[in-house]
């Protein structure tokens, strides 16, 4: 297992955990910069051969209304959540390509890129894009004839730390969004949900699942399912989906 972090402190921690149930590699990586996403792929190859299960993960998230979130934080998420998927993408799929090898690319996206939730507009824009990447990746994939499968995990919400993401901002991009009143009320509505957090070893689980059986979308809470069909039905009907929040 190979693992990638912007912290080098949870990267070896977590590394250490990995080695305990078999061979763990940890590399340091930004996923906005293309370079260092093309290092972990060439320590990959070096270590193991070709990679191939790749998954893309890495995700940060801002709240604010659209018109309050800073050019800094368009740029931090952008280039997170977007650019750190296509640079994976770029560093692993081709030669994962040239080997001939069956594999797949397993991509993280969210239940926001298909719902729009208020006051998290640079997240849910990036996450769209995510699915915009990953349903076109299995395509071309599938069109040119390679052995390669796609999942798209789609999650609500679960216990990671992507809420305390800021945590790891880089310093260049210092001017964050300032929350409002509006953020923080939407914010609190949503902690409403905590019931529905799910745990990261049971949203793996179900990758791993998907990847064997050759599922592509994966929405690991089952009323997603009833949102997304409601948000289609909503467009279809020349209408907007009304948010999606608890009363």
């Amino acid at each position: 297992v190979v693992l990638a972090d912007v912290v080098a402190g949870a990267l070896e921690a977590a590394a250490e955990d990995a080695g305990r149930h078999g061979t763990g590699l940890a590399v340091r990586t930004d996923v906005r910069d293309p370079v260092s996403v093309a290092a972990r792929a060439a320590a990959t190859d070096h270590a193991f051969g070709t990679a191939q299960l790749v998954f893309a993960n890495a995700g940060v998230s801002v709240g604010g209304a659209v018109w309050d979130v800073t050019p800094a934080d368009w740029q931090w998420v952008l280039g997170v959540n977007v650019l750190g998927v296509a640079h994976v993408v770029h560093a692993f799929v081709p030669p994962l390509i040239a080997s001939g090898l069956p594999g797949n690319v397993c991509i993280t996206a969210s239940i926001a890129g298909y719902l729009n939730q208020p006051a998290f507009g640079a997240y849910n824009a990036s996450k769209h894009a995510v699915v915009g990447i990953a349903e076109t990746l299995a395509t071309d994939l599938r069109e040119a004839g390679h052995d390669i499968g796609v999942t798209l995990l789609a999650p609500w919400f679960v216990r990671t730390a992507l809420g305390s993401s800021a945590r790891n901002r880089p310093a260049d991009l210092d001017e964050a969004t300032t929350p409002s009143a509006y953020t923080a009320s939407v914010a609190a509505r949503l902690g409403a949900w905590g019931h529905t957090t799910q745990d990261p070893d049971e949203i793996a689980d179900l990758a791993l699942a998907a990847i064997r059986s050759g599922e592509f979308a994966v929405f690991p809470y089952p009323p997603s399912r009833d949102a997304v069909r409601r948000r289609i039905d909503a467009v279809l009907a020349g209408g907007v989906l009304p948010p999606y929040l608890p009363d």
